[in-house]
């Protein structure tokens, strides 16, 4: 999963990354950490699904926008 999302193509990325779709790049960031077995990262992508959904998203814009990937800390 977390190969297919890094290869979307950037207009891809940045509408999944409007209110109300970001739900999918806090998923994203869960898998990731998953992935790497990274407790921390799995900790924090959970909580992120639950409490982060109202300002994620513009975060996600800028950083999709500006890097062309988001901002995670793997």
């Amino acid at each position: 999963m977390v190969k297919t999302f890094d290869s979307l193509p950037k207009w891809l990325k940045i509408v999944l990354a409007l209110p109300f779709l970001d739900i999918v790049w806090a998923v994203y960031r869960l898998f990731r950490s998953i992935e790497k077995n990274n407790v921390v990262g799995i900790v924090l992508a959970a909580l992120l699904i639950v409490f982060g959904i109202p300002f994620l998203w513009l975060v996600d814009i800028i950083t999709l926008v500006l890097q062309d990937r988001v901002l995670w800390i793997d």
